[in-house]
């Protein structure tokens, strides 16, 4: 798309309204209700070649066990992935997590009351996939990112609670327009 220019006072016409909406901002993409006590959630064909880069948001999601939640990619299987983050109780030290060669990416820790935001880069793409998040729950805050060195294309991920279930929330996928 050409780059618009606008001047003060100019009306606008009904076709640069729609050229602004379709080509700029976050589109939503699909959205999945997280059941009860559910060991793990698939969100699948969200991934296209309509976006390079989505992002992922779970919101209200409880946890029967305070413990890492881990994300894998439909298609990237193997030891691939990697990813590092810095994670913190409310009013303690912060600490590290990292792996250079995993199943899973972990984009933080699972607790009664979850959200998280992540940034996916390019997963359908035969390319590598990396990622960045950031996370809260009742007790705990997590930033990081990653990557995974495979170059399956992936429509879709699953997400699963390292132990435990998980009850409740939504996990909605965007795409970030293409310029």
């Amino acid at each position: 798309m050409a780059e618009q220019t606008f001047t003060a006072g100019q009306i606008l016409t009904a076709a640069q309204m729609t050229t602004l909406k379709t080509n700029i901002g976050l589109a939503f993409i699909s959205s999945a209700t997280v059941g009860t006590t559910v060991s793990s959630v698939v969100v699948s064909s969200c991934f296209s070649t309509t976006y390079d880069s989505y992002r992922i948001v779970v919101r209200g999601v409880s946890a029967s066990v305070d413990d890492w939640l881990r994300l894998s990619l439909s298609g990237a299987t193997g030891s691939s992935y990697g990813y590092a983050s810095s994670y913190f109780a409310y009013g303690g030290a912060i600490n590290a997590d990292s792996s250079a060669s995993n199943t899973f990416w972990r984009p933080g820790i699972a607790g009664t009351t979850t959200s998280f935001v992540m940034d996916v880069h390019s997963p359908f793409l035969a390319t590598a996939t990396t990622m960045q998040f950031s996370n809260s729950t009742n007790g705990y805050a997590t930033f990081g990112g990653g990557g995974n060195s495979t170059t399956a294309s992936s429509t879709g991920f699953t997400l699963t609670p390292s132990s435990g279930t998980l009850t409740g929330g939504t996990i909605s996928v965007y795409g970030y327009r293409k310029a």
